[in-house]
């Protein structure tokens, strides 16, 4: 049965974390801020920054001005400090072979959405790619994915592919069942609290289960 595929991106298709994080380091820099030890800023990856950024202290009304620092190094350098994960080319050729609808729902802001899968050569798998704007009037992954079904009307079975709670919590609001991937940044414990379906630790097992549903 053919299916529609929702893909996250950040710790799903890429891994996005050096450059994530070392634009996080250099905005919390700017604040004055003390900088956490790496691993703690893993959670930079998925969730929107306005909210990750007033959990490492900076004020809620300077949230904003914070992303917009971060931007300034993550646009020229941190964007390309990024590369897909094993076997996630090879992944979507074969779904994309098999006559699935695939598309992108990130909390990134589109336009960085399109400019990486063009770099990485494969933004021609999706057929949408749906992001976060600029002016954060669409921030969350719930926001994004109802923006994605207002764009395709597909009406092959959906399900979201993931690495975070937030993943699974924005999916489910809206019926969408979710594959939670353990590659990524975010904590299985935590997608299986939010309630995802299936919890897979490789592309292959990824595959086997798609062909499940």
């Amino acid at each position: 049965m053919k299916k529609t595929i929702l893909f996250d991106l950040d710790g799903t298709l890429t891994d996005s974390g050096e450059g994530i994080i070392n634009c996080a380091i250099y905005a919390l820099e700017h604040f004055g801020l003390p900088i956490p030890p790496r691993e703690e800023l893993r959670v930079f990856v998925g969730p929107p920054l306005t909210d990750t950024f007033v959990k490492f202290g900076v004020r809620p009304e300077d949230a904003v001005e914070a992303v917009k620092v971060y931007r300034e190094r993550y646009l020229p350098i941190g964007l390309y400090e990024n590369k897909p994960y094993p076997g996630i080319r090879e992944l979507l050729e074969t779904l994309y072979n098999e006559g699935h609808i695939l598309c992108i729902a990130t909390s990134k802001p589109e336009s960085m959405a399109n400019t990486i899968l063009e770099h990485f050569g494969i933004a021609k798998y999706f057929s949408f790619i749906c992001g976060a704007t600029f002016d954060h009037s669409r921030d969350t992954k719930e926001q994004v994915i109802a923006y994605l079904l207002s764009q395709c009307k597909s009406e092959c079975p959906w399900v979201m592919v993931g690495d975070t709670a937030f993943d699974v919590i924005g999916a489910n609001a809206h019926n969408i069942p979710t594959i939670g991937v353990a590659w990524g940044y975010g904590l299985v414990d935590e997608m299986q609290q939010a309630g995802a379906a299936a919890i897979v630790y490789n592309t292959d097992e990824l595959l086997e289960q798609l062909s499940k549903w």
